[in-house]
């Protein structure tokens, strides 16, 4: 089996055997899970090691007739853009299993649904025929909508359903665009090579109304202002891994989608005047409402959930400025965004585990009371708001920079960089109400983390030092795969 496939498919072998296991054994499930998770992380580390960093397209393909008559392919391949997310997804997914070790409730099927949630991801992150990807993208919704439903808080039932039908809503409008490209004489293909290296040839106006659907599909997983009411909600109910592979990897496809499918594939509609601005302004209002409404946040679960949507309209400002520097910066703050929130909200899920609330004005003091989990909660706001040395600065200094550099408006860039201070005051502000100051009579009466917890939590703050103090360790990947895909479009 070829390395992909493998990388894929390894979670769905251990769903199955989850999903087989004795449901009177329920130490079993998170300890088979456990195992294919880290195979699966082990596979994604020789990937990125086996990768040439050097070498422009993609590589590692797989390709297989799947369905000849209607033309669609199992076409499997990777880029500088997808492999670092592909790794994320396998660490990411590993991490929310040791997170949920103390899950008593229907393990096989907890521990069933989490595997079954990595296939998805892994497989949108690699998948290059459309049909196949549209398969994965749909997969994903159907495990955290249980994740959320069964393991969830007191809203769990309004909050499932709502995560599930605005998501679907979104994949609709991508299915149009999938069908209208495939239509289309100049398309005529499943194939999302072929597809970008035909994207030129397209009519404008053909591509301008396709651009439209693909933006409703992909804006709503980012999710994008107005499109953001289901990620708060769904957030705040789902149990602590739900919520670190939701914000870690599923906010990401959205992204993922408009630098894959978008950008290359309708390059006239990317590059025209009301798409970039809609995308644009639409990321500025993004980037300083969600910092304002977390601003006014009394959950530490509800707060990290809107700081996700000021952080995701960095995203999008890089990709609405089309330059290498901004859509670098985007791929970055991916990443990097992934391995912050899925920090916090491990850490947040770890104090709730002990307090039994979210509340900021009810645990407060952390560093008095327990040093460590207070420590790193602080080490994580840190980064979230963008200081210099850790990995959430580069991705947001480039997405500032390469907007600058392009044909956006300086107010949009203005007004995108006041998010940077806002960022700085609802962290340093949650700093102040939870972490410092006398332990609160319930944190006084709780435990520090333990050695599993600690563990869970280190890799994440070696990633965080390791991408901020060496940006190339992330770009050397990203840089020559987003030239390539500029150059195919004629942008550069």
């Amino acid at each position: 089996m070829s390395l992909l496939t493998t990388i894929v498919f390894v979670p769905l072998i251990g769903a199955i055997v989850t999903a087989l296991l004795p449901k009177a054994r329920t130490d079993l499930p998170k300890k088979v899970a456990l195992g294919f998770g880290l195979v699966d992380l082990a596979l994604a580390v020789m990937l990125l090691v086996r990768f040439d960093v050097g070498a422009v397209g993609m590589q590692f393909t797989e390709r297989l007739n799947w369905i000849p008559e209607a033309g669609i392919q199992y076409f499997l391949g990777v880029d500088g853009i997808s492999v670092p997310l592909l790794a994320l997804s396998t660490l990411l997914t590993v991490l929310a299993i040791l997170a949920s070790w103390k899950i008593e409730k229907r393990t096989v099927l907890y521990f069933t649904m989490i595997q079954l949630l990595a296939v998805g991801m892994n497989g949108v992150f690699v998948a290059l025929d459309f049909v196949l990807f549209y398969v994965f993208w749909e997969l994903v919704l159907v495990p955290m909508y249980f994740l959320i439903a069964v393991w969830g808080g007191p809203r769990r039932e309004y909050a499932s359903i709502k995560f599930f039908l605005y998501t679907l809503f979104g994949s609709v409008f991508m299915l149009v665009g999938i069908l209208a490209l495939y239509l289309h004489p100049a398309g005529g293909t499943f194939d999302m090579i072929e597809l970008a290296a035909r994207g030129g040839s397209l009519p404008t106006n053909f591509q301008w109304w396709v651009f439209g659907a693909f933006f409703l599909g992909f804006a709503v997983k980012v999710p994008v202002f107005p499109f953001h009411t289901w990620l708060p909600d769904a957030h705040v109910e789902a149990p602590t891994a739900g919520s670190v592979l939701l914000a870690g990897i599923m906010l990401k496809m959205g992204t993922y989608g408009f630098v894959r499918i978008s950008l290359p594939m309708l390059p006239d509609a990317a590059a025209s005047d009301f798409w970039t601005w809609t995308i644009g302004v639409l990321a500025a209002i993004s980037i300083v409402y969600g910092a304002a409404v977390a601003f006014a946040q009394t959950d530490m679960k509800k707060l990290v959930a809107y700081s996700s949507v000021s952080h995701m309209g960095f995203v999008m400002l890089g990709i609405a400025s089309g330059t290498v520097a901004g859509i670098n910066g985007a791929v970055v703050v991916m990443v990097a965004h992934g391995i912050i929130t899925g920090l916090m909200f491990l850490l947040v899920g770890m104090v709730y585990e002990r307090t039994h609330t979210r509340k900021i004005a009810d645990v407060s003091g952390l560093s008095s009371g327990v040093p460590v989990a207070g420590g790193l909660l602080a080490f994580a706001s840190f980064a979230s708001l963008g200081l210099p040395g850790l990995a959430g600065f580069p991705g947001e200094f480039l997405t500032l920079l390469g907007a600058w550099e392009s044909d956006l408006s300086r107010g949009i860039v203005i007004v995108s960089a006041l998010g940077v201070l806002l960022a700085a005051a609802y962290m340093l502000w949650l700093v102040q109400r939870v972490v410092m100051g006398e332990a609160s009579p319930i944190v006084a009466k709780i435990t520090d983390l333990n050695a599993r917890e600690i563990a869970i939590v280190v890799p994440l703050v070696a990633l965080t030092f390791g991408i901020g103090l060496y940006w190339s360790s992330l770009l050397r990947y990203v840089d020559p795969a987003v030239k390539a895909m500029l150059t195919g479009m004629g942008a550069i």
